[in-house]
């Protein structure tokens, strides 16, 4: 490859552009394959629980997706926005070779989530009033509502598996979470086998198993840090946590407002979805292919987090040039992954669907959509990392969340209810306006990243370590 279409000059070193890209390839993928594993696995629990509970009923699985892609990607998008906070301010203390505030920033992290989880809890035990206010069906609403009392530990569980998965990945050293959360996932599957299908506990038995699957997660990941395993970057528990919380609380309030607005996009649209004419298979197709797509999201994500890590690690230590390098490698890997799963869906899209359901009207449905869901997997490729960069890695996180506002809610919600309640196009119009949506954000945030002088981000870490 000529280095010209990079736009790289070559180092004075007279290595290959080959040899760098290689190079760089390596560092990219030892912390993207551990956070894909892990977050593969760890949204892999909520698909094979929905696949799960999608035989038990069409009821079931109606209440099981509003609560999911809603109300649990509501609680997940504040969390894990309010974490990458923690993934900025560890990964650029790690490359500054701050250790000692690694940790000091991993408890900020979990005084803040703590207190953000609390504040969150009361929208899953009304839940069933507020779909109901919302327009569901109460049948809809009422079996949603029992679904999200079990989410209620797992809301917790959150808090410390995702601050303390940014915290190892900052100082790569997230292996450890690949492993974890491999072993969690393969039991989950085994005990909502044993529960649901053996025992036939079915709801109980569903959500039981991923309660117990995460709390061991968790269980695994805190005996990794207080076993010693990170004895460079945790000094144990410290008053210092308490001090200048307020800077972490606003890079944390804008990282999760940016997060929580992109994931609940989606979210917006399966509620609208609710309002179609046969709302259970509305709702249950756009769920499925929604589940795809956040499933392989988790991939992009590893992305996102590798992008994130290697951006703000390079601004730590000063080096503009490897961050600019390694902004142009990242983006062409996940594009081309994204076009690998953008050929499978296109593929398997007779298939998917029956994964999830036996209603061969919900699998139907899902089938008429899979062109939209290949692309939308496609596009996802390049949005994450362009989140990565641009908002984690540089720690522009309000900047992207007024991003987030403009494309998605000016522009892809409107577009999307006319296209699909006005044009009548039903839920295929909702998608396109989702589609319309992200495509812009993608084009700002490229448009950001292309203008950003990276030699001006590291004089301002600089000066703030001053």
């Amino acid at each position: 490859m000529d280095e010209r279409l990079l736009g790289i000059s070559k180092p004075k070193d007279s290595r290959s552009l080959k040899e760098r890209v290689c190079e760089e390839e390596k560092k990219i993928w030892r912390v993207a394959f551990p956070a894909m594993l892990a977050r593969t696995t760890n949204f892999g629990a909520f698909v094979v629980t929905q696949a799960f509970i999608g035989h038990i009923g069409a009821v079931e699985l109606a209440g099981y997706a509003l609560i999911q892609v809603i109300l649990v990607r509501f609680a997940n998008g504040i969390l894990l926005g309010m974490s990458s906070a923690t993934e900025t301010l560890c990964g650029q203390a790690f490359g500054a070779k701050q250790y000692h505030m690694l940790g000091i920033y991993l408890q900020r992290s979990w005084i803040i989530n703590l207190v953000t989880a609390t504040l969150i809890l009361p929208v899953f035990i009304f839940s069933t009033d507020i779909f109901e206010l919302l327009g569901e069906e109460d049948e809809t609403a009422s079996a949603a509502g029992y679904i999200s009392l079990w989410f209620i530990p797992i809301l917790y569980s959150f808090v410390f598996n995702l601050t303390i998965q940014k915290y190892l990945q900052a100082q790569l050293k997230n292996q450890v979470i690949a492993y974890l959360s491999a072993f969690s996932f393969a039991l989950h599957v085994l005990l909502s086998w044993i529960f649901v299908s053996i025992l036939n506990w079915e709801i109980p038995g569903a959500m039981a198993a991923m309660i117990i699957s995460n709390w061991l997660l968790v269980i695994g990941e805190v005996a990794y840090l207080f076993g010693g395993w990170c004895s460079n970057t945790w000094k144990g528990f410290t008053s210092a946590a308490f001090v200048d919380l307020l800077p972490v609380i606003k890079l944390s309030i804008s990282s999760g407002v940016m997060l929580c607005l992109e994931l609940w996009y989606n979210a917006v649209l399966v509620l609208l979805a609710g309002y179609m004419k046969n709302a259970t298979v509305a709702i249950s197709a756009f769920s499925i292919c929604l589940n795809v797509i956040a499933w392989i999201f988790m991939i992009s994500i590893g992305f996102l987090g590798s992008a994130s890590v290697r951006i703000s690690n390079e601004l730590g230590r000063g080096n503009a040039n490897a961050a600019k390098f390694s902004i142009k490698v990242i983006t062409c890997t996940s594009i081309c992954v994204g076009v690998f799963f953008w050929i499978l869906c296109l593929v398997f899209r007779h298939v998917i669907a029956h994964l999830f359901t036996t209603s061969d009207e919900v699998a139907e449905s899902v089938s008429s959509l899979s062109v939209l869901l290949a692309f939308s997997v496609l596009l996802n490729s390049v949005q994450a990392v362009l989140s990565g960069m641009v908002a984690v890695g540089a720690g522009r996180q309000s900047t992207v969340a007024y991003v987030n506002i403009g494309c998605y809610y000016v522009v892809g919600v409107p577009v999307g209810v006319l296209l699909g309640y006005v044009a009548d196009l039903e839920v295929t119009g909702i998608w396109i306006g989702m589609m319309i949506g992200v495509i812009m954000q993608s084009l700002v945030l490229g448009f950001i990243t292309w203008r950003t002088d990276w030699d001006e981000q590291v004089n301002k870490k600089i000066k703030k370590n001053l």
